[in-house]
C-alpha cells in the first residue's frame, strides 16, 4: 500500500476522531482529551489512535473508557468520512510522551540540583591540572633563540 495514502487516511481518522470528541461525544467521563497521531496498517485494516488526556489517575482512567464505549460512533462516522469500502478497526492507546516528559524533566531537575550543590562549595578545585591539554617540550634550540 502507499505511504502517501495510509498518511491521508491517518490524517483523516485524526481530524475525525478530534471533531467528534469536541462536540459529538457527550460522555461525563470524557476530560480534556487530545488526539496526538494516529497509525494505520499497511492494509489500511486497523488504526491506533495515540491520545492524552490531562487530570488525575482517576480521571484519564475514565476518560480512556469513555472512548472505548464511543469506539462503535467513532467508527462509523471515521467509515463515512473515509469512504473507503473497509473502515478500520479503532484502537484507543494512551499516549506516554507526556509521561516520559515529565520523568525527564524531573530528572533534569535533580541533575541542575546536585550541580548547584557541587557549585556551592567553597575552596573546591577540578582534579587535574589547570591546562589538560598537552603541549609540546621546548628544546633548548627554542630556548636559545
Amino acid at each position: 500500500m502507499d505511504d502517501t495514502r495510509r498518511e491521508k487516511v491517518a490524517a483523516n481518522i485524526l481530524t475525525t476522531v478530534a471533531s467528534m470528541l469536541a462536540g459529538k461525544i457527550k460522555d461525563p467521563r470524557l476530560g480534556f482529551v487530545t488526539i496526538t497521531s494516529v497509525e494505520v496498517t499497511g492494509d489500511l485494516q486497523h488504526a491506533k489512535v495515540y491520545y492524552t488526556a490531562y487530570g488525575s489517575d482517576t480521571e484519564r482512567t475514565a476518560s480512556g473508557a469513555a472512548l472505548e464505549s464511543a469506539k462503535g460512533l467513532i467508527r462509523s462516522r471515521v467509515g463515512k468520512n473515509l469512504g473507503t469500502r473497509l473502515t478500520p478497526t479503532l484502537e484507543f492507546v494512551s499516549d506516554p510522551v507526556p509521561q516520559q516528559a515529565a520523568a525527564l524533566e524531573s530528572a533534569l531537575a535533580e541533575a541542575r540540583a546536585a550541580d548547584a550543590e557541587l557549585a556551592a562549595r567553597k575552596g573546591t578545585q577540578y582534579a587535574g591540572e589547570a591546562n589538560p591539554y598537552k603541549t609540546p617540550r621546548e628544546t633548548e634550540d627554542d630556548q636559545d633563540s
